[in-house]
């Protein structure tokens, strides 16, 4: 999206402030008596038995003079970052339902209000603003070209904001495309084309190459396929005074039918979107080169299908994982946690500083916490301290799991060295953690994030669609933190 940004450093008289016809105008606390279009708003509160105080709940869409519309939202001092993104999400929304060319942002309150304001503002502006995959015959899509800001004048341009944006957006539009335009080889493509054109430098380990490597979990699952086109693929920045190592690890199923443990119908509807957590993980590796990040990053996408057919791994079968590990088989349903399991291996194996994966894994985890937020697993305390933290900085959500050893004794096995899973199904998020941890080499503190809410129906926190791009926002925080 080409956007032009213009700041103003004070808010004019209702004449000369709107030229834009959609205005968003965000209040503080206080009721402020030179207000635009005060007299209007005053009356259509009067008109539905409202007072300012209700702006407090809700955000009120006012029809202009000028055949445009304004939307008052109040955001109170008290608000975490999700509720503002929340309210904000709920006041744009009818100003980019009529595809404005130009949109006007005011702020209001003293000035560190208006600086949290306005970045708060814009981001929800923009990142609803992007163009999503759609394949309808007449796509109506019409770009919001300026946005222009009142009554705050940044020292910056906004790059953390854009740079966040464009990794959401990013995460988003692979998330959305139909399966047959994102196969294992069509992604593959992708990421080689997004390599060059952001410097990244791609590596991949392709079927043939794993099963020479003796990575036998990845390969059960994709084995299963035909052709048999999975393969893990190594995106890397590195950028000239990186001072640590971070890995990003992500779930690629581009379409998970369920194995041989085949799902319903209703439960295989919407399974294209399973590759979700490597979207994430390219999402934030292109916001932190676009922000040229003094890290190196190494991306590890575990890209595959869950298929069923002769040759698809079954109950019962014991595979040898890349690290030596026998595992057998319980659910084949339970393939994320078997791709990822050699891909945690090799990304360990470059000894970073610390290691962030990103999956839709588990049912178990969205019976826990629902649709709203996602939880983590970590090895560390610290570490799950940080990602609280940079879920509630970043408006998205994050609830830290126990690392809980006892469960390990559910996973043992009387014929490999451990269990896939249980049957039982209870505690699978901790269960599929503490699985995964086999293979986790060199002590390498890491973070498991389990994606429950990258999807809820109507939008979440600050976006407006129903795959939101969760964990970009969070996961960015996150390196911010390590790096500090």
């Amino acid at each position: 999206m080409s956007l032009k940004l213009s700041q103003f450093s004070e808010i004019g008289s209702e004449l000369t402030l709107t030229s834009e016809k959609s205005t968003l105008i965000v209040l503080s606390e206080k009721e402020e008596n030179a207000l635009p279009y005060l007299k209007l708003l005053q009356l259509k509160l009067k008109r539905t038995n409202q007072t300012f105080k209700d702006l407090h709940k809700a955000p009120l869409a006012l029809d202009l003079p000028n055949g445009g519309v304004a939307t008052y939202v109040v955001l109170e001092d008290k608000l975490t970052i999700f509720q503002r993104h929340t309210l904000l999400r709920k006041a744009v929304e009818p100003l980019l339902k009529e595809q404005p060319s130009d949109l006007a942002i005011c702020v209001f309150g003293e000035d560190a209000v208006r600086e949290a304001h306005a970045c708060a503002a814009y981001y929800v502006v923009t990142v609803n603003a992007t163009e999503l995959p759609s394949r309808k015959k007449e796509n109506k899509f019409k770009p919001l070209k300026k946005v222009s800001i009142y009554g705050y004048k940044a020292t910056h341009d906004y790059g953390y904001v854009n740079a966040r944006v464009a990794g959401n957006t990013l995460c988003r539009s692979l998330t959305m495309l139909p399966p047959n335009e994102l196969t294992p080889t069509l992604y593959r493509e992708k990421t080689k084309s997004l390599a060059s054109e952001h410097g990244w430098v791609w590596k991949e380990f392709d079927m043939p190459a794993l099963q020479k490597l003796g990575a036998g979990a990845f390969v059960a699952v994709g084995q299963g396929s035909e052709p048999q086109d999975a393969a893990i693929v190594q995106l890397t920045y590195t950028p000239k005074k990186a001072q640590k190592h971070i890995a990003l690890v992500g779930k690629g199923i581009c379409f998970d039918t369920g194995g041989h443990n085949l799902k319903p119908a209703k439960y295989m509807h919407g399974m294209h979107e399973d590759m979700n957590g490597s979207a994430v993980a390219l999402g934030i590796l292109l916001a932190a080169t676009q922000l040229q990040l003094p890290v190196k990053i190494d991306c590890w996408l575990a890209i595959a299908q869950n298929h069923i057919g002769p040759l698809a791994y079954k109950q019962n079968d014991v595979v040898k994982a890349l690290n030596g590990t026998t595992i057998e088989v319980i659910h084949t349903d339970a393939e994320g946690r078997m791709v990822l399991a050699d891909t945690l291996t090799l990304a360990s194996r470059l000894k970073p500083n610390a290691m962030l994966d990103f999956a839709t894994l588990t049912g178990s985890m969205q019976t826990a916490l629902g649709d709203r937020m996602s939880g983590v697993i970590a090895t560390t305390a610290e570490l799950a301290n940080i990602a609280v933290n940079a879920g509630d900085k970043s408006g998205e959500r994050i609830v830290a799991f126990p690392n809980a050893e006892d469960f390990d004794s559910d996973l043992d096995s009387d014929i490999a060295d451990i269990k896939q899973c249980t049957l039982e199904g209870g505690g699978d998020h901790i269960h599929a953690a503490r699985f995964m941890a086999k293979f986790v080499e060199n002590d390498v503190p890491w973070l498991h994030t389990d994606l429950s809410s990258y999807n809820r129906k109507g939008g979440l926190g600050a976006v407006q669609s129903d795959v939101n791009g969760f964990g970009v926002g969070f996961g960015l925080e996150v390196i911010q933190c390590l790096i500090a």
